[in-house]
This record gives C-alpha cells, sequence and structure tokens, in this order.
C-alpha cells in the first residue's frame, strides 16, 4: 500500500488540528476510546459539538490553550493508502517546526480562514512550501459555513491567493482549490450539499488521486552509502555490498558508475532487496548494490552514474532556516550532515536574511536568530558532492549540528 505524507500549515485558529480530527472520524479511523474521550471533553467545555481538534493535541499546553505548539504525526489509512499527517504549529516563532514538518512531505495543506482571507501568515505558509518544494498544494478555505458558503468570498481568496502565487519561483507546484468546513464536514470527505457551485473532488478524494511515487521526485541518480555489508561468512565469504536508499532515478545493473568524492569508476553487477535479487532499483528504494571491481567505498560516499556527476566542493551557498536558539554568526564551525556524510564547516558570510513574503532580502543582517531564514556561504573541510536542491533534494539539503552540544542548529538548500 502507497504511503502519502502530508503536511498541514495554517494561521491559529484556521482550524487545522479541527480539520485532521474530521478525516479520522469520517474515515473512522478514530478507536472508540479516543472518540469517548472527544465527546466527554467536548461537553465539559461547553461545546454542543465534538471538538475534533481534541484528536491531535497530544501536550498539555495544546489542550489547554487550544493551539498547536509541536509536530504531531497523524497516522490513518483507507482502502487504497495510507497516510501520514504532519500537524505542523502556524505561530511565527514556531517557523523551524514548520519546516521539519515539511521537509519530508509529498503534499501541504494551506488552511485559509474563510472570514479573514490570505494574511501575512499564508504568505508565510506558501513560501515555506516553495522553499521546500513541496509539489502538491492544497489551499483548503475553511469555515465556509461562517461567510454562509458564499461562492463569492470562496472566489476573491482564490484570487487573492492567486496573486502569491504569480511570485514563487517553482512553477511546476500544483495547486488545488477546495471550500471546505472541518467542524461540519463540508468537502472533507464527503461531498457537500451547501456547495453547489463547487465541481471539484473533496479534500480526500484529491489526496486519493495523488501519486506517492512522486515523493521521490525525479532527477538524477543519487545513491549516498549508509553501510557497507560484509557477511565474512563461508557462504558469502568474499561478499562486499553497499547499503542506502537511491534517490533521482533508477539504477539497473550493468550501468556504469562512479563513487564520490573520490571519482573511481566501475559497473553495477548485482542489486539486492534483502536476499532477493533484481535487476533495476526504483528511485526510493532501500537496497544494496554490489560493484564489478573491487574498489574503495565507505559510509557517506555517495554511487552516481558515470554521466550524471553531481558538483564535488568545498564551499557552497545555501538558503538556511536557523533553528537554535544561539544566533549564527559568521566564523563560527558546524558539522554539516549531507545524507550520511558528515564533514565540518564553517560559516563564512550570511549575506542577509529572506522575507517570507517574498519581499526579498534584508542585506543589513549578517546574523540568523531562531526561526529566521537567510542567505549563507558555507566553507567545508573536504570536498562534498552536491546538487541545487531545486535539482535534486537528497544531495541538495543538508543540516548543520552544533559541535559542542550535537543538536541540530539548522536545515539549509543549496543554491
Amino acid at each position: 500500500m502507497d504511503v502519502l505524507k502530508i503536511a498541514t500549515a495554517g494561521s491559529v485558529d484556521d482550524g487545522k488540528s479541527t480539520l485532521i480530527g474530521r478525516i479520522l472520524y469520517d474515515t473512522k479511523s478514530l478507536t472508540t476510546d479516543k472518540l469517548e474521550a472527544i465527546e466527554t471533553r467536548s461537553k465539559a467545555n461547553g461545546f454542543d459539538y465534538l471538538d475534533f481538534s481534541l484528536a491531535t493535541d497530544g501536550l498539555v499546553a495544546e489542550r489547554e490553550q487550544g493551539i498547536t505548539i509541536d509536530v504531531a504525526h497523524i497516522y490513518f489509512s483507507t482502502r487504497t493508502k495510507s497516510y501520514i499527517i504532519a500537524d505542523t504549529p502556524g505561530h511565527i516563532e514556531y517557523t523551524r517546526n514548520m519546516v521539519t514538518g515539511a521537509s519530508t512531505s509529498q503534499a501541504s495543506i494551506i488552511l485559509v480562514d474563510a472570514r479573514k482571507g490570505v494574511i501575512e501568515q499564508t504568505y508565510r505558509h506558501f513560501f515555506i512550501n516553495n522553499l521546500l518544494r513541496v509539489k502538491d498544494v492544497i489551499v483548503a478555505v475553511n469555515k465556509m459555513d461562517l461567510v454562509d458558503f458564499s461562492q463569492e468570498k470562496y472566489e476573491a481568496i482564490k484570487a487573492d491567493f492567486e496573486k502569491l502565487i504569480e511570485k514563487s519561483d517553482y512553477k511546476e507546484q500544483n495547486i488545488t482549490f477546495i471550500p471546505v468546513s472541518a467542524l461540519q464536514g463540508d468537502n472533507v470527505v464527503d461531498a457537500s450539499q451547501n456547495t453547489p457551485w463547487y465541481k471539484g473532488q473533496t479534500l480526500l478524494e484529491h489526496l486519493e488521486k495523488l501519486d506517492a511515487q512522486d515523493v521521490y521526485e525525479k532527477a538524477e541518480v543519487r545513491f549516498p552509502i549508509q553501510t557497507v555489508i560484509r557477511p565474512k561468512k563461508d557462504e558469502f565469504h568474499d561478499f562486499r555490498g553497499y547499503a542506502g536508499k537511491l534517490y533521482g532515478g533508477d539504477l539497473s545493473v550493468g550501468d556504469e558508475v562512479t563513487v564520490l568524492p573520490s571519482l573511481t569508476t566501475s559497473k553495477v553487477k548485482e542489486i539486492f532487496f534483502f536476499d532477493q535479487k533484481f535487476d533495476t532499483a526504483g528511485r526510493g528504494s532501500s537496497c544494496t548494490v554490489t560493484l564489478e571491481d573491487d574498489v574503495n567505498v565507505s559510509r557517506g560516499d555517495m554511487i552516481v552514474k558515470s554521466s550524471e556527476k553531481p558538483r564535488v566542493e568545498k564551499q557552497l551557498t545555501a538558503t538556511v532556516c536557523w533553528m537554535d536558539s544561539k544566533n549564527l554568526n559568521p566564523g563560527t564551525n558546524y558539522f554539516i550532515q549531507s545524507g550520511s556524510s558528515r564533514i565540518l564547516a564553517k560559516v563564512k558570510n550570511i549575506s542577509g536574511t529572506v522575507a517570507t513574503d517574498f519581499s526579498g532580502e534584508d542585506t543589513d543582517k549578517n546574523s540568523l536568530s531562531l526561526n529566521e531564514i537567510g542567505k549563507v556561504q558555507i566553507q567545508l573541510s573536504k570536498p562534498l558532492a552536491i546538487d541545487s536542491y531545486s535539482k535534486n533534494k537528497a544531495s541538495g539539503s543538508f543540516i548543520l549540528i552544533d559541535s559542542q552540544t550535537n543538536n541540530t542548529s539548522g536545515v539549509g538548500f543549496i543554491e
């Protein structure tokens, strides 16, 4: 069964948690005890309806304040697909959480309150989805019941959002607009009788049609090595396999490949999925590869097709989202983790911060504070195989790790 990961985004009280709870309820994915707890808590709060947001709020502070603070992952399945929903917070101070939730998602749902329309937070949420190259974005115009399911109001919000889309540099992104009422269930799982003017799919129908394989975008082949397999048993005395996850494209037996950063060349001899041999591995596959030549390959190296070599450089420029309470300043050292490769790096320069409303850069700032996004130049201690993030997510992204605390301090997207 295909697995689809979805990130949600929206301003405070736009109804993200309620929407997710409604999906769980209408797909009968809530356990009996969970449903009883929601009913009891809803009555205790004086509501004459089920507060579906209680289905996702895991932290005590979330339940008390009625807001989302941390990223929560919710799992449910239909007859055709399994889903993982990353319920991300909408506050500006939790920008890092939004980036974390969207970084591994194929699709994103951006909620817009039908009463408020497109606001500053909507710009920020769309900017992050644009930055992370999330392929499918669903704009759910929520709380349509509070504007009497007005088509005029819906069309006005759609027109405002389309002006925002014009600012995007990710033209391959698919944008879908759906009018919904998360509280009442209109156009979430079942089609609404209150929007006869809307002829499109419901939210769940749209998600069911998305191709989960597309989360592994088509690009040049990148196979970062996670581990070298040497059984050292009589049956496999001379076996040497290289295990990892394949990104970008397919890899087949007989393909000419290059090992980076050593630039050693060879050909693919065998491809294994556990104990089964196959002629081809598809993108997104976790597999083990053997080579015809006995070459030196270690964890952190990368196997690529010889005709599709990436850049191998000792410095890079990237857009960095800062996630640490300690500011990022020029001259500081961090470990940079790209795939399975971790090397020492120094921040050479910060050319400015990037405005999340698409208004440009502030070149007067030369440091990044918590939740800020900026342009950063980084010097590496040794060559690293890289691509631009727009061409290949796997080899175009990295995290910065504090060498003293081992905390993940930032995430970067290579230009």
